[in-house]
């Protein structure tokens, strides 16, 4: 039987090969016809000899990522096992720097590989396309991004906004005024604000105009300039709304719309606006576009498995 030793050098065991050995389990699983065994600061491997050069190539790879970064978890060791080359994974240094220092000193940086991607695509971009499955971190990360623009005084603005997919029936039934009854739609962004600025300060943000959120239909007849507006929830756009919120973009401009084709709302038979869009603009120069996927999720790791099982039903239908 062959075999290979992989030796880590100026790398901790401990934190390459995971508590309790998580990460060579994982490793495992992918190369279930392998025998792996990690102690002290070596990885051996018995099996066919094809095999061993693919996994020698793909620890090497997962070295050369933990050297660079000081940690791999289970979405780098996915993305890393199933990528063609670095390519796929790599990003600059700068997108994984912290974003924002936020309240209580949390530090908000982009976690996986394609929330860096995004990083440096926003950095590039006028205008971002974000999409992606829930849990992926787009409105979050964006939120993030325009939260440092403000504090660089690169834009005097932020601008959150989304369609209320069911404003046209159920919020006259909700109580309170206009902006009570927004509010709801609006939470995921609140939620990423208060994490991020302050209580007080961003209280006055709101107050004196600074940050605003609103719906979507708010943004008619409007020039957005010196300001980084983010639309969530694009996939809920009709081709009206798309067009008219692209053409409000103004001088110093930053525009990021995040979206979940997998998640529309509208009444059969309307077309996404974003899915629409995301067709038409896929070779304007100055649009960028990045697709999260299911190994991007940073919620619970159940939100993982809900959505690989609900993706072999909707494959099947």
């Amino acid at each position: 039987m062959n075999e290979i030793i992989i030796e880590l050098e100026e790398i901790s065991p401990k934190d390459f090969f995971g508590a309790q050995n998580t990460n060579i389990e994982l490793l495992k699983k992918y190369f279930p016809k392998l025998k792996i065994v990690a102690r002290g600061n070596k990885v051996k491997a018995f099996g066919d000899e094809e095999l061993l050069e693919e996994f020698d190539h793909r620890i090497n790879m997962l070295l050369k990522h933990f050297a660079k970064y000081n940690k791999i978890d289970e979405n780098t060791i996915e993305r890393v096992l199933t990528s063609q080359s670095s390519d796929d994974y790599n990003t600059s240094e700068q997108s994984g720097e912290v974003i924002v220092h936020g309240v209580g000193g949390k530090l908000i940086r982009a976690q996986t590989a394609n929330q860096r991607k995004l990083v440096e695509t926003m950095r590039k971009n006028d205008m971002v396309f974000a999409i992606g499955p829930a849990g992926t971190g787009k409105t979050y990360t964006g939120v993030a991004l325009a939260v440092q623009a403000l504090k660089n005084k690169e834009v005097k603005r932020i601008i959150l906004t989304r369609p209320a997919v069911e404003a046209g029936e159920n919020l006259g039934f909700l109580p309170g005024d206009l902006k009570e009854k927004l509010d709801p739609y609006m939470q995921p962004l609140y939620d990423a604000l208060r994490d991020m600025i302050p209580a007080e300060k961003l209280a006055l943000y709101i107050e004196n105009g600074t940050i605003q959120i609103a719906p979507l239909a708010f943004m008619r007849g409007r020039t957005l300039d010196n300001a980084f507006v983010i639309l969530d929830e694009g996939q809920n756009t009709t081709h009206a709304q798309m067009k008219m919120f692209l053409t409000r973009m103004g001088k110093n401009a930053k525009f990021l719309l995040t979206g979940d084709p997998g998640q529309i709302d509208l009444p059969r038979r309307t077309i996404s606006g974003l899915k629409e869009a995301l067709l038409i603009l896929k070779n304007v120069e100055g649009v960028g576009m990045i697709f999260l996927d299911d190994k991007d999720v940073i919620r619970h790791r159940l939100v993982k498995k809900v959505i690989e099982a609900y993706k072999s039903i909707e494959n099947r239908e």
